[in-house]
């Protein structure tokens, strides 16, 4: 008998004190990198893009791993990887914090071009303030001493 489901997240994290140390020209090899580790974690990816101080991804969750387990598993590849190839040299590490999103398949083509456009988005809009929109727009409660 065969299961079906469907677990798609809109996940964000941002470096260590928010440095802008995420240099547009190393960004490729680190979301493809990224992709190869979701990838062997059985995570289908829809879209990873980002800017100087943080990342979005699009996926879709496999059941055989927790969130928290798949976030920890990239973000200690990745910082691995960065720091290995020199790509981002002033990289120091990811911040401990994440946001984690539920989306509906109705959602997800919007989420994914959201994410495409974050280059132009962040002219308008800083991280925290992207980051403080999101939390509230899903309904997640938190407190503001414990952002970034």
């Amino acid at each position: 008998m065969a299961s079906y489901r469907q677990i798609l997240y809109h996940l964000t994290f941002h470096t260590i004190n928010s440095e802008r140390v995420l240099l547009n020209s190393g960004n490729d090899e680190l979301f493809k990198y990224i992709w190869g580790v979701m990838k062997n974690k059985n995570c289908k990816l829809f879209r990873i893009n980002g800017v100087e101080d943080h990342i979005h991804i699009v996926c879709d969750l496999h059941p055989s791993i927790a969130l928290a387990d798949l976030v920890k598993a990239v973000k200690v590849a990745s910082s691995k990887w960065i720091k290995e190839n020199g790509i981002f040299p002033n990289f120091s590490n990811w911040a401990e914090s994440y946001g984690a999103f539920t989306l509906s398949i109705r959602e997800k083509d919007t989420i994914v071009k959201y994410v495409m456009n974050q280059q132009e988005h962040h002219k308008k809009e800083s991280f925290q303030d992207e980051f403080i929109r999101l939390l509230k727009e899903n309904g997640v409660e938190f407190d503001e001493k414990y952002l970034l």
